[in-house]
């Protein structure tokens, strides 16, 4: 087995959701609750299929959302993963809905940092062990940092 990891191409810090899945009909049921959650949603999807013809299958409503995706599956190349960039939205707005797609199995990380994905390859094909995040903390939060964290959730209307 060789373990690898496979940066994340996302230039411009776009949001994204990454998670594995089960079923072929992972990329309509996905864009189904993405568009009944957040009806004007612009994103793209696309689903690393692990079995029969094993294609990187996508869909999405922006076209560049959907190249991001169709890219990064690519390289990622990991059986049943997908992989879903968004504009003007954050995952936070569907990340539920998502997850409650029954063919949904987990949901590796959603967030808008640098993200490398640790892959297992082995003669059979590849998989995510898991995924680094951002970067490593740099300190415990103060008492102004919590206030400023309380101050930012109210301003952008995630709390009141």
């Amino acid at each position: 087995m060789e373990i690898k990891t496979v940066a994340i191409e996302n230039p411009d810090n776009m949001n994204m959701i990454l998670g594995q899945s089960h079923f072929i009909k992972t990329v309509e049921d996905i864009y189904e609750a993405m568009v009944s959650t957040v009806p004007m949603a612009k994103f793209g999807l696309a689903f690393c299929e692990a079995s029969d013809v094993c294609l990187v299958r996508h869909t999405g409503t922006d076209d560049e959302m959907r190249e991001l995706a169709k890219n990064n599956a690519w390289a990622l190349s990991a059986g049943h993963s997908f992989i879903i960039f968004m504009k003007d939205m954050y995952p936070v707005n569907v990340l539920n809905a998502i997850k409650n797609v029954p063919e949904v199995c987990r949901i590796f990380c959603a967030t808008a940092n640098p993200v490398e994905v640790i892959i297992a390859e082995t003669d059979l094909g590849r998989g995510i062990l898991g995924v680094i995040d951002g970067f490593s903390s740099k300190g415990i939060e103060s008492e102004e940092d919590i206030k400023a964290r309380k101050d930012l959730l109210r301003a952008i209307g995630y709390k009141q």
